[in-house]
């Protein structure tokens, strides 16, 4: 089976059934898929081959899962770009993948211009543009749709994500139809237990994995309906949520975090059957409230754009032990390794290591990269960079990650137990915790906070949150030092890149 096949048999099952919902209007999945075929069709009439890497840079509206399925019934490659892309970021992406065809919104042409013109790269627009230019959504609508889409191996792939996470440089992560295909399949039953009456509000980007995969791909693949939602707010969520009875929500800790601030307001609370959070770790204190706002559950789960966007989850049915990200998917292993090995040398039971995955969902490797992708596929297992624990039952609980350690005085401290500490006192609402350069340990442990109310600013505040961790932690572990931020910084997928609050609070750790 293609990628392609997941709207292709939804289509030919519940043609009439709304697949996405915009502000534009409903729009089925007979229509959808009649469109990707239609834009197949102009795709081949422009150029495109099967194998073909086409990079794609649309904001999050009908047109993206069009134009989306339409490069993958056309046998070619999607390389996904956020709408909110820079011009060199965008030139990253095109030399790095050698893409030979960029598809833009109109809207997003400035920036996709001045990057294609030095590789030759082809221009294609989506939507009315400038003088002397085709609009492909114009012309695939006096296009014939393909009448059979491209034939594709499971092992050829499907999609390159480039991904910088939490380390920097951006990389191409092959995902091949094999891949995302079998862990869309497992999803859809198990952990999102989708129902065929099911409405979710889609508002993770769709250039990312999670929305990509565990949103739209799952999505379509059970055949629910989603409610598209292009740029995020508690408030407006709440709204639409309520407005189109949406029954299932997935976000990131952050969204979840506006959700109780736009609560706490007044907004009213929709009537939602179950809530899942990925992305990063959500703070057991966070998962309480949601539940407590909403009532009803909330499922965590862990995953990586290299292992198909899924790992690991909390889902209906599995007893629930919070603090943790549940148990593997169907089929996936998982295990705990010394993290400093060269090879895999999985740990018991309890201990603290290295998350490595092994299953037909870990990645074909980095676009051009086999140097790093020879570092992290090791013995037939995926090195995460995240470290973790597995217990007795195969909960998996995540530590954090491997490069945000702190190594101070010859002791290990895991930012993430001091995280959870904080979001407990009243005038934190975010945090990160970092380590910054110090002459004589090593490194010291200090938070970046995001406080609750611009008053909880006040002399003395630092103090207060010292005292508060200094009181519940042992004495090597509790933060030295507090900031005040009124943001942390986020890549697009919603995690903190503590790289940035590192460099720029390290070199300020001597004052």
């Amino acid at each position: 089976m293609s990628v392609a096949d997941v709207l292709a048999d939804t289509a030919a099952q519940r043609p009439d059934h709304s697949a996405v919902i915009h502000e534009s209007g409903h729009f089925t999945y007979g229509w959808l898929w009649d469109q990707a075929r239609r834009f197949a069709s102009v795709l081949r009439a422009n150029g495109v081959r099967p194998g073909d890497r086409v990079a794609m840079l649309l904001a999050d509206t009908p047109r993206f899962p069009a134009v989306y399925f339409g490069v993958l019934a056309a046998g070619a490659v999607v390389i996904p770009l956020s709408a909110m892309s820079t011009t060199s970021e965008i030139d990253h992406v095109l030399t790095d993948a050698d893409a030979r065809f960029l598809v833009c919104t109109a809207s997003l042409l400035a920036q996709a211009r001045e990057a294609v013109e030095p590789h030759g790269t082809v221009l294609l627009i989506v939507g009315p543009g400038p003088a002397g230019t085709v609009d492909l959504e114009d012309a695939a609508q006096d296009a014939a749709p393909i009448g059979d889409e491209a034939a594709r191996e499971p092992d050829d792939v499907a999609v390159v994500f480039y991904t910088s996470g939490t380390t920097g440089e951006p990389k191409g992560v092959m995902l091949t139809h094999r891949n995302i295909l079998y862990n869309v399949d497992r999803m859809v039953t198990t952990p999102y237990a989708f129902r065929s009456d099911d409405v979710l509000l889609g508002c993770l980007p769709l250039a990312h994995g999670f929305g990509q995969i565990c949103v739209m791909l799952a999505g379509f693949r059970a055949g629910i309906s989603i409610v598209m939602m292009p740029r995020f707010s508690g408030r407006e969520a709440l709204a639409l949520m309520t407005e189109h009875r949406c029954t299932v929500f997935m976000g990131v800790p952050t969204m979840y975090v506006k959700l109780l601030d736009a609560v706490a307001r007044g907004e009213q609370v929709p009537r939602l059957d179950r809530l899942y959070s990925g992305g990063a770790a959500l703070p057991v204190k966070t998962l309480e409230d949601v539940q407590s706002a909403f009532g009803c559950p909330v499922y965590e789960g862990y995953g990586s754009t290299e292992t198909s966007c899924g790992i690991a989850y909390q889902y209906p049915g599995l007893p629930f032990r919070s603090g943790t990200a549940g148990v593997p998917i169907n089929d996936i292993t998982v295990g705990i390794a010394r993290s400093n090995a060269g090879g895999i040398d999985l740990l018991p039971v309890g201990e603290v290591g290295e998350i490595v995955v092994r299953g037909p969902n870990v990645m074909a490797g980095y676009l051009g990269r086999p140097d790093i992708t020879a570092e992290v596929l090791v013995d037939g297992w995926f090195r995460t960079g995240d470290l973790g624990r597995l217990d007795g039952d195969g909960y998996l609980s995540i530590v954090g990650r491997k490069k945000d350690l702190i190594l101070r005085g010859g002791y290990n401290v895991y930012p993430r137990e001091i995280e959870e500490i904080l979001v407990g006192h009243p005038a934190v609402a975010q945090v990160a915790v970092i380590g910054v350069p110090h002459p004589v340990l090593g490194e010291e442990v200090w938070a970046i906070v995001v406080p609750a109310r611009p008053e909880d600013v006040a002399a003395g505040s630092d103090e207060e949150i010292i005292e508060w961790v200094k009181q519940r932690l042992a004495a090597y572990k509790y933060p030295r030092r507090v900031e005040f931020t009124d943001a942390l910084p986020m890549g697009p997928s919603g995690k903190v890149l503590k790289r940035i609050l590192v460099e720029k609070y390290g070199s300020t750790a001597g004052s």
